[in-house]
């Protein structure tokens, strides 16, 4: 019997109250064509009504794809996942006190939905301890109408003589995830996509919840088509498959056309990605760069982070550590912006659950995060700021358990513009954003926590590079070029340690030509 329905059929499964799930990866795995049926049935119709919408990483193009589709107020009444940076529909929800919003430690998001597949009462870690997550703090509750509602996510118990978190499971009623192929009988296959994220987990966790597994597809094939080896997910785990439309859906909801250097599929050579010129973005990355080792794992966050993976491969080093992206792909040259989450030249692709597994343990050696305010214990927020929530994403997960963390990115925000010029930073336009601040608005990286474990912790900008201390952040180096005082401290809400060895950062990071970087 087929399994195949219409986009519609499909939608209208959905009912008022439901909790459903979502899969995909930014812009990677977003089903789409279902997100587009169900907005356009709740625009006619008015219905369903006041969902609860749970997804792990944020799914989002930063406008209209993704789950920002369900960014209609009255369509949900409840938020729970990692991020919602690209999802500025739902930010507005949020931020509105339209829809209670619990943001969770996007690995603990991908554990949770394993846990809620194996009837578990829910995810025990010490992943958000003394962050915005624990609930001395503020419990995963990141609006008014979370905290009025009364309902408490996440709860801290002692096991054995250590703090723990236990994140609670619920059943998902419904979810929406997209796979490359499925036959009619519902056997579905990922062999095409960028990234495996939760696709398999959030089927299982929606079928043992008595719920319905609705799959989008790029194409359905006949049955014995996709060879034994590929399928990803059984067909009888799966309610529903419906066909994307391809001209909304693809590999990435922002290029729809098929990129095979990004599954393995082929191999481009290194040359063919184009170096990013040399802006402050690139002097971030080059810095960072500075940090690496060979045989080292290493994961490079969204935004300037990713900045270290392009001069690596500019350098022609990226062979000798293997980078690491937290949807759960492994070697190359990680994309970046929007199509973060995909690697060029991939050297292996695992799912985002067991990625968070060797997180979770101590498998990072080295971690490039990005920072939107910076206090003067070191504590770092990237969750919610400027009158935005953003949620941690892997940002706790990460920075929690890397054996060594680079916070990177530009010392001011919002308007800032520098040049290079003859070797020396030149700052046309100061940022009207400062962003080392007496206090952050919201703890997403404890500098507790970090002297607790014996955490190694950099903080890299275009202009300075600081380091974690027991007294605080200390400068440790200066760009050429920058007045110590005018440029730096006058541009800080405190006054930072100031080494005894304070030195120019290295010459070659603002020239023009490559570094010869050796690691």
């Amino acid at each position: 019997m087929t399994k195949q329905i219409s986009i519609q059929q499909a939608v209208e499964l959905v009912k008022s109250e439901m909790t459903i799930g979502v899969g995909g990866f930014i812009t990677y795995g977003i089903p789409e064509s279902l997100l587009q049926g169900l907005k356009k049935r709740y625009k006619n119709t008015g219905l369903p009504k006041n969902l609860t919408l749970f997804h792990a990483a944020a799914s989002g193009d930063g406008k209209e794809g993704g789950c920002n589709n369900l960014g209609e107020v009255g369509l949900l009444k409840k938020l729970i996942c990692g991020h919602i940076g690209q999802e500025p529909r739902l930010n507005k929800l949020v931020v509105e006190e339209q829809i209670a919003a619990y943001m969770i430690p996007q690995g603990v998001a991908s554990h949770l939905i394993r846990a809620i597949a194996g009837g578990k009462t829910g995810v025990l870690t010490h992943i958000g301890l003394k962050t915005f997550a624990d609930p001395r703090l503020e419990g995963c509750k990141v609006n008014r109408k979370a905290i009025e509602s009364g309902e408490e996510i996440v709860s801290l118990i002692t096991v054995n003589g250590k703090e723990q978190l236990h994140y609670n499971t619920f059943p998902i009623d419904i979810c929406f995830i997209k796979v490359s192929y499925a036959d009619e009988y519902g056997n579905c296959t990922l062999k095409k996509e960028a990234c495996y994220t939760e696709q398999m987990e959030m089927a299982m966790a929606t079928h043992n919840s008595g719920g319905i597994v609705v799959v989008e597809a790029d194409k359905v094939v006949v049955k014995g088509t996709i060879p034994t080896r590929d399928i990803n997910i059984h067909g009888f785990m799966v309610d529903y498959v419906v066909k994307g439309d391809p001209d909304i859906s693809g590999q990435s909801i922002t290029e729809l056309i098929y990129h095979p250097e990004l599954t393995g599929d082929i191999t481009i050579p290194m040359d063919a990605v184009e170096p990013i010129p040399l802006n402050n973005r690139k002097v971030c990355g080059r810095r960072g760069a500075f940090e690496l080792k060979a045989g080292i794992l290493v994961n490079l966050g969204l935004g300037v982070p990713d900045a270290v993976g392009s001069v690596a491969g500019e350098e022609g080093i990226n062979g000798a550590f293997t980078l690491s992206v937290e949807s759960g792909v492994l070697g190359g040259v990680p994309t970046g912006g929007v199509l973060l989450g995909g690697t060029v030249n991939p050297e292996a692709i695992y799912k985002q659950p067991d990625t968070f597994d060797l997180y979770d343990g101590g498998g990072i050696d080295l971690a490039f995060l990005g920072a939107a305010e910076i206090d003067e214990k070191g504590n770092v927020n990237v969750s919610k700021f400027s009158g935005r929530v953003v949620g941690p994403g892997g940002f706790v997960n990460i920075t929690q358990n890397a054996k060594k963390v680079g916070f990177t990115g530009t010392f001011t925000a919002k308007g800032l513009k520098e040049e290079i010029q003859n070797g020396k930073l030149v700052i046309l336009k100061e940022g009207e954003n400062i962003k080392f601040k007496k206090n952050v608005e919201q703890i997403s990286f404890s500098a507790e926590y970090a002297m607790e474990t014996g955490q190694e912790v950099l903080y890299i900008t275009e202009r300075a590079v600081f380091k974690l201390t027991e007294k605080g952040l200390m400068l440790i180096e200066i760009a050429p070029g920058i007045d110590l005082e005018k440029d730096i401290l006058d541009k800080m809400e405190f006054k930072p340690l100031i080494s005894e060895n304070l030195k120019e950062m290295d010459a070659r990071i603002f020239r023009e030509e490559k570094m010869g970087l050796e690691i």
